[in-house]
């Protein structure tokens, strides 16, 4: 079971298959911010749309970058993997809910995108609950690589 989480997440023996997963999910996420561009003047937020669409561009250059630089992050095997899904869940999650966001007109998260707007109590509630998860895991993630790429020895 360790062999085959190893080789899944790049901390076995296959750290380019890794680094190479890392980086596809990345140039991924940066296609379905591109494609988000078609469905952005559709949504009931524009704005918001446009975030969303900057969203998946930014988050997949993050992970293009973290793909470049995984074979170096020095962490357990179990950290590494926290590492690996909370930066996918962070990264994905953090699109979704931007483009749902733009879908339903929340406006309780981002004021400055969504000036006077305001959805159902439940959809300000079920993507601001969206959003706190993307900030928890993409805090987990980076404090992890950052602490992996600054230990000399496998910690």
């Amino acid at each position: 079971m360790a062999a085959a989480t190893g080789e899944l997440i790049g901390t076995g023996t296959s750290l380019a298959a890794g680094s190479r997963r890392v980086m596809w999910h990345g140039v991924f996420l940066f296609l379905l911010g591109m494609l988000t561009a078609f469905v952005e003047p559709r949504v009931a937020n524009v704005r918001m749309g446009l975030a969303a669409h900057l969203v998946g561009l930014l988050n997949g250059i993050f992970l293009i970058a973290l793909g470049a630089v995984w074979a170096e992050v020095r962490l357990r095997p179990r950290a590494k993997a926290i590492a690996y899904w909370s930066a996918l869940y962070g990264t994905y999650v953090n699109w979704l809910f931007t483009v749902l966001a733009a879908v339903l007109g929340t406006g309780a998260v981002s004021p400055i995108l969504a000036p006077g707007r305001t959805a159902q109590g439940w959809q300000e509630g079920f993507v601001m609950a969206g959003f706190v998860s993307v900030f928890v895991a993409m805090l987990t993630s980076v404090v992890l690589v950052l602490r992996g790429l600054r230990a000399r020895v496998l910690q």
